[in-house]
Formats: structure tokens, C-alpha cells, sequence
């Protein structure tokens, strides 16, 4: 410690011997420092705060029916982003910023100080951010926050609307497509169905169908085997009458033969009247080619045909003559009657075996359609599988591009900008701080002139004691002879000491009366 104490008095009493080079330094330096402190041009700050309101009454209402953007997300990204280049360039061109800038090497110099000088601070937890920006101009720097501003505010806006119809825009595509999609599944659908309208309308019940086709079966047999003993009954019958009678051609008996004849006649005639009304009822029901309508024209065509028979042997009896015995032949009516009542059985026995033939055809085909089911029930419920899957995504596409339509017009409802405090310039200026300027100057300057002194005392060392002497000769010192100083020397050394103080005091005296200058100005 002893030792550490001395070096130190060593060195105080070299930077007391080369004072005079740290008075010219530190006067140096503190001009220096004087000049630039005032040299310096002054900034002014143009500040704004903006709040982001990312809470709307309507979220709440608007739940399930839009998507709720995250608004916090959206605007720490702007916030973050509001500083790149592209933005900064655009702040310089709209704030007018490139008026100095010469080349590319100014512009990207430019850009780089507006990039520092802007401050954007502020947090996503309260939304509230404040711009500042510092130039020399007042108006300038206002005009820049002002634009920074504007940016902020539409770049929040135009992200919003750009999102929203980016989105809408992608959904308008889609649900054309599904569309064109839906349309060819419907398409699809239909044409399946047409194809098989037996097979939808066999599938509603097609064990009763069945069940009531086979009764209806049993019915038409039974029905025909009765028919059918009619007219074989018919047929036997038929066997045993003749078809013609001899009758003797005496004058009292022609008129009851002709009254016969006409009787014969108008039966049949009224059996004609019966069966044209039962065939204009049926083809009021049926079409031409129905069995019934069938057999009963069949019918109607016998009766027809025996009628002109009937004429016709009245006509050829009426003028002929039988041989000498006086006798001639007659049609045999009940004869006649028993071939109508047969002809009238076999076409009841036809329009049954049709009847039947049709039945069974139905019963087949609903047989046929019922094995086929399961095919077509696989088929059909892919075709209504893949057409409920289309309908399904394109009811949902729907759903979205309006949701997203309500969800635009909510984001120019939700996340508004509002600007707390105006783009506004500080009265006075904010940097440089010329009082700290000053006293770091006249600080700086007495630290330059002791480190002057300092390193002239090592540069042009001097030995004042016995052991600096020892220490570097590493010898042995026999002894030392004090130093008596003459009334010159002492003269000499008041004086240097005298203006060494002075040239201290002038210089303390020289920053004194600039603070006091500042400090009139300054309250002036």
C-alpha cells in the first residue's frame, strides 16, 4: 500500500511539473466542446398516439354467424412490419424527405437514419402505440409522423379489406365448381331414377305387392276354370241341337215361321245394343288392345255375321220351294242361341286367359324387380351418397362466403384506429440538450488536460525521489543532496503558479459565463 502510495505521488508530482500541457489541451478541448455544443443544429420532435380498439360490442352478437379475426394477431404484424424498407421508402416519397438525396448511396443513407429516428413504441397488451420522429424542421418532422400515421391507419385497413376479398374471391371460385359439380350429380340422379321408375315404385312395398299380385293370380285361375266348364258345358250342348229344322210350306204356317224369324232377329238385335254400350264403357277405361275390348268386338263380330246369315235364309226361303212333299228347312233357333251363349263363353274365357297372362307378367316382373333390388338400392344410395357429400361442401361454401362477407363488414366496425393525441411538434427543442453538452465539454477538457499531462510526464520522465532513482538504475544509492530554492526561483514558481491557476479559473470562468448566457437566453 505504502508503495502504491508513492508511485501515485510519483505521478502527481510528473503531471505537476508538465501542467502547463494539460492547461493548453484541456483550454483545446473545451472550445472545442463549446463550439460543437452550439454547433450542433436543434431537433425537434412531431409525436402522435394512436389506440387500436380491438374490442366491438357486435363480436359477442356476431358469434357463429362471422369469423372473429384476430385482431391482436393483425396488429402486433403491423406494427412490426411498419418499419421495413418498402414502407420507409414510401414515408420518404409521401413526407417529402428526399430532397437532399443525390444517388443511390444518399437515398440508402436516407433511409437508414429515418429508420433509426423513427420511434414506435408502445404495446399489443393495451393497444396504444405512440409515433414520434426528430428532424431539424419542425414542420417536417409533423409532416412525417403525419403520413407515418396515415400508413399505420390504411395499412391496418387495406390488410383487413385485401384479406376479406381474397378470401370471398377464393370461395366465389369454389362454389362455381361445385356447382358444375352438384349440377352433374343431380344430373345423374334424375336419369337413374327415370331409368327405373319400376324399381322405385316396386320399392315402396314389395312383399304386399306380391302377396295382393298372387291373389289376384289365384282369382283369374279360378275364375277361368269356371269359364272354361261353361263353355265346354256349351260345346256339349251345341253336340246334341241340329243346326236346321223341316217344317211343312202349307199357307197356314208361313206367318208363325216368319214371326219366329223376326223374334230371332231382334234378340239378336238387342244383344248387339248391349254389347256396342258394354264396349264403349270399356274403351272409355281400356285401350284397343285390352283383352276385354278384344273378346267383346270378337263377340259382336258373331252376332253381326249370324244376323246376316239369318237375312239372309229368310230372303232365299222367303222365294224357295221344297220337293213335292211340300216341305222345307229352317235355321234351328235354340240352336242359334246355344252358339251365341258359346261364342259369348269362349271370348269371356280369352278376356280371363288374358286377364291371367297379364296378371302372372306382373307378378313376374315384381319377382324380377325384387331380386334386382338389392343392385339397385346399392346404386342408388352411392348416387344419393355422392350427391349429399356435393350438396353438403356447397351448402358450407355457401355458409362461409357469407359468413365472410358479414366478417368484412365487421372488421370495418371492429379494430378501429383512434388517434388519442394529433401529430403535434414540442415547442422547444428536444436534442441536442445543451446544458448537458456544456458541462460534458468542460468535463471532457479537464480530463484531456490531465491525460496530456499525464502521458507528457511519461513521455519526458523526471526522477524526484531516491527510490524512483534505485528503481531505475537498480544500483545503490551512496545518498542525495537537497535542493535550496534562490528568491529568483521561488519568484519564478509563484508566477507559473499564479498563471496556471489563472488559465484553470479562465477556463472554469469561460464555461461559467456560457452556462449563464444559455441559461438567460433559455428564459428569455
Amino acid at each position: 500500500m505504502e508503495r502504491l502510495l508513492e508511485e501515485l505521488l510519483e505521478n502527481v508530482h510528473g503531471m505537476w511539473l508538465r501542467r502547463f500541457w494539460g492547461l493548453v489541451v484541456a483550454w483545446i478541448v473545451g472550445i472545442a466542446g463549446l463550439v460543437a455544443a452550439f454547433v450542433i443544429p436543434l431537433q425537434y420532435e412531431a409525436s402522435a398516439r394512436v389506440f387500436v380498439d380491438t374490442d366491438s360490442v357486435l363480436k359477442p352478437l356476431m358469434a357463429g354467424l362471422a369469423v372473429q379475426p384476430a385482431v391482436d394477431q393483425q396488429v402486433a404484424m403491423l406494427a412490426s412490419t411498419l418499419l421495413s424498407r418498402p414502407n420507409v421508402e414510401r414515408l420518404i416519397q409521401i413526407a417529402n424527405l428526399d430532397t437532399d438525396s443525390k444517388n443511390g448511396k444518399d437515398q440508402n443513407a436516407l433511409v437508414q437514419r429515418v429508420t433509426r429516428t423513427i420511434q414506435l413504441t408502445g404495446s399489443t397488451k393495451d393497444n396504444l402505440f405512440s409515433l414520434s420522429y426528430k428532424d431539424t424542421d419542425p414542420a417536417r418532422a409533423k409532416r412525417t409522423v403525419e403520413s407515418l400515421l396515415s400508413m399505420f391507419v390504411e395499412s391496418g385497413l387495406s390488410n383487413k379489406r385485401r384479406d376479406t376479398e381474397n378470401a370471398r374471391a377464393f370461395l366465389d371460385a369454389q362454389i362455381k365448381q361445385y356447382e358444375v359439380v352438384l349440377d352433374e350429380s343431380e344430373r345423374r340422379l334424375k336419369e337413374f331414377k327415370l331409368q327405373n321408375l319400376d324399381h322405385l315404385a316396386a320399392a315402396q312395398d314389395q312383399v304386399g305387392s306380391m302377396l295382393s299380385v298372387d291373389r289376384e293370380i289365384e282369382k283369374a285361375r279360378s275364375d277361368l276354370r269356371a269359364a272354361e266348364q261353361r263353355r265346354d258345358a256349351l260345346r256339349r250342348q251345341l253336340e246334341g241341337e241340329r243346326a236346321a229344322l223341316t217344317l211343312d210350306t202349307g199357307a197356314g204356317d208361313r206367318a208363325p215361321r216368319r214371326s219366329r224369324d223376326m223374334d230371332a232377329i231382334a234378340e239378336i238385335d238387342a244383344r248387339l245394343d248391349v254389347l256396342r254400350r258394354n264396349l264403349d264403357e270399356l274403351l272409355r277405361k281400356y285401350t284397343d288392345d285390352h283383352p276385354d275390348v278384344v273378346g267383346t268386338r270378337r263377340i259382336l263380330a258373331d252376332l253381326e255375321a249370324q244376323r246376316e246369315a239369318m237375312y239372309e235364309a229368310k230372303r232365299r226361303t222367303g222365294s224357295e220351294t221344297l220337293a213335292n212333299n211340300g216341305t222345307r228347312l229352317e235355321p234351328n233357333p235354340v240352336y242359334q242361341q246355344i252358339k251365341v251363349a258359346l261364342a259369348d263363353a269362349e271370348g269371356n274365357v280369352a278376356a280371363l286367359r288374358a286377364t291371367l297372362t297379364d296378371v302372372e307378367a306382373r307378378y313376374a316382373k315384381i319377382r324380377a324387380n325384387a331380386r334386382l333390388k338389392p343392385e339397385f338400392d346399392q346404386e342408388l344410395a352411392r348416387l344419393n351418397r355422392e350427391y349429399q357429400v356435393q350438396k353438403t361442401n356447397f351448402e358450407q361454401l355457401v355458409q362461409r362466403r357469407e359468413s365472410a362477407k358479414l366478417t368484412g363488414q365487421l372488421d370495418e366496425t371492429g379494430g378501429q384506429f383512434r388517434v388519442i393525441d394529433p401529430p403535434r411538434v414540442s415547442p422547444t427543442p428536444v436534442a441536442p440538450n445543451r446544458l448537458h453538452l456544456i458541462i460534458a465539454a468542460l468535463l471532457l477538457s479537464l480530463g484531456a488536460g490531465m491525460a496530456s499531462s499525464f502521458v507528457v510526464s511519461k513521455a519526458f520522465p523526471t526522477i524526484p525521489t531516491v527510490r524512483a532513482l534505485r528503481a531505475i538504475t537498480q544500483g545503490k544509492v551512496l545518498g542525495s543532496v537537497s535542493y535550496a530554492s534562490t528568491p529568483t526561483i521561488v519568484r519564478m514558481r509563484k508566477r507559473e503558479n499564479f498563471a496556471f491557476a489563472g488559465g484553470v479559473t479562465g477556463l472554469c470562468a469561460l464555461f461559467g459565463l456560457v452556462l449563464t448566457v444559455f441559461f438567460v437566453a433559455k428564459i428569455g
